[in-house]
């Protein structure tokens, strides 16, 4: 019986080590944002920005805090976050997706992931590409996309629309390590 249970308890514990190996955490992703305008291009960083990767299940998920983005300008980061995100009534964006084909044997490779991007209260479908790279026991994904304004219903005064893009390009840099309980 003794042999038993700790055959059950060995095989509970290389379970769960596996499982854990398979988890890798960024506590300190980087997300930036770059909108050219006529009077004044509009650029910030959030180096706040916490995600997960799934490896086993090929899963990604993100969630950065709005008011984390740093403006050059007060006037921006207070425009930003009161008028057109609204972080006090939206103070999150996240994304959840699946790494289509992921190989996690692979050093580096280009891989297209698809997910949900939730803005503002929306949730859009979004497929991005993303360059992942594996360092030991370590991964780092990077990429960018383009998200459109009118995609998450944000609203841009009629009298500002010509200096503001309609378009916003996101880059984002995620150095994962194993994830420590």
């Amino acid at each position: 019986m003794n042999k038993r249970l700790l055959l059950l308890l060995l095989s509970f514990f290389a379970t769960h080590l596996t499982n854990a190996q398979d988890e890798f955490i960024a506590r300190q992703g980087q997300v930036s944002f770059f909108s050219y305008a006529s009077v004044e291009n509009i650029e910030a960083q959030n180096n706040q920005v916490l995600s997960i990767l799934d490896v086993a299940n090929k899963k990604i998920a993100v969630s950065m805090l709005m008011r984390a983005f740093v403006f050059k300008k007060d006037l921006m980061y207070e425009h930003f976050n009161e008028s057109y995100v609204e972080s006090d009534i939206y103070p999150k964006a996240t994304f959840e997706g699946n790494i289509i084909d992921f190989d996690t044997k692979a050093s580096n490779q280009v891989k297209i992931i698809e997910g949900n991007l939730n803005i503002h209260g929306i949730t859009k479908k979004t497929n991005l590409k993303a360059t992942i790279s594996k360092d030991e026991n370590a991964y780092l994904i990077t990429g960018e996309f383009v998200v459109l304004v009118n995609d998450f219903d944000i609203k841009i005064p009629p009298v500002l629309t010509s200096n503001i893009a309609k378009s916003i390009t996101l880059k984002f840099t995620f150095q994962y390590q194993p994830y420590e309980e």
